[in-house]
């Protein structure tokens, strides 16, 4: 393989994979799994060869000059095939803090970048290091922050109780897209906005983890205590004169027997998984590493089989005491990696 080849291409690619490391490294929860961070990127690298067949066929059906439309049309709909990653992420539960969105973001910004320096590797054929450096600091980098600043801000919207789910996606690509369009725009020579990038991009992450960090701090001290209070509750017997005990009676109506026995043992598996992974995340915080365990793989094995008992019938009859926000599905999830 050419050696100019290889140098130009790690200058190329180099620099927002590190980066993106250096985000899953400086996550002192480390909640990502890294497995879904190496698929996240593949699909981003996905999301450019669709999109670049997606606008050469604009290109080709509209006649828009290329320079209008890589300015005003392909920054936004490149922002929206890349936001569509995210949106599945959130609705498998695999995004649980605004550092997730981060990383999960960026990390479909770094898989396009990858795709698409290497394409215009081969199409320009420049010896010129200096494009190479423009393209791997300053457009591979503004394709993951632009594509974070959307997950980012998905995530947060997305949490208001009532929004509805393309409302809370409209204010990240609108944001992303102006990102993208600017960066496009050249209003200032390349290596400026090379520059700007650089300098802006790692102020922009620390304010996200800092945010991130305090959200995670404020929903472990609190949803701990409501947690402990249920779970004593339940194990102390008096359990039919409180309003769980009580809304479980009125259920009996609704629900046979056996069915609101289980609805009961979920509620209570429920309540020790979630303590269990709040667990987890003060011990992390704390530096300290700490295994599952297989008695709790067993209570997330009952869970399962619990919830195809009760049905989705069931589980909407629990939500009032479950609280089953995005952050309550996620910490199922992440005992379950």
């Amino acid at each position: 393989m050419n050696t100019d080849l290889v140098w130009h291409a790690s200058v190329g690619l180099l620099p927002v994979c590190c980066f993106l490391v250096a985000l899953i490294w400086l996550d002192s929860y480390k909640l990502v799994d890294v497995r879904w961070v190496l698929g996240v990127i593949l699909f981003g690298g996905i999301v450019a060869v669709v999109s670049y067949f997606i606008n050469v066929g604009i290109l080709d059906a509209t006649g828009i000059p290329f320079k209008s439309y890589s300015r005003y049309i392909s920054p936004f709909a490149e922002e929206a095939l890349k936001g569509m990653i995210i949106v599945v992420l959130l609705y498998r539960n695999r995004i649980g803090f605004l550092v997730d969105a981060a990383i999960f973001g960026f990390a479909v910004g770094a898989g396009f970048a990858v795709i698409e320096n290497v394409y215009m590797l081969q199409i320009l054929q420049v010896t010129d290091i200096r494009v190479w450096i423009i393209r791997g600091f300053g457009t591979a980098m503004m394709h993951g922050a632009a594509t974070a600043i959307l997950a980012v801000s998905y995530r947060a919207l997305i949490r208001q109780q009532g929004r509805s789910p393309v409302v809370a996606f409209l204010p990240g690509l609108l944001v992303a897209g102006i990102v993208h369009s600017v960066y496009n725009h050249f209003f200032f020579p390349p290596v400026l906005n090379t520059i700007v990038v650089l300098v802006s991009l790692p102020v922009l992450m620390l304010i996200i983890y800092k945010q991130s960090e305090e959200a995670v701090a404020d929903w472990l001290d609190i949803g701990f205590d409501a947690d402990t209070e249920l779970l004593e509750l339940i194990n102390s017997g008096q359990l039919s004169n409180s309003k769980v005990g009580l809304y479980l009676l009125t259920l009996k109506e609704k629900f046979r027997g056996e069915i609101v026995a289980d609805l009961l043992c979920y509620l209570r598996l429920h309540v020790e998984l979630s303590i269990r992974a709040k667990g987890i995340l003060m011990m992390r915080e704390n530096g300290f590493e700490s295994d599952v365990g297989e008695e709790t793989k067993a209570k997330l094995v009952e869970m399962k089989y619990l919830e195809r008992s009760i049905g989705k019938t069931g589980k909407l009859a629990m939500k009032p005491f479950l609280q089953m926000s995005r952050k309550d599905l996620w910490q199922i999830y992440m005992l379950s990696k």
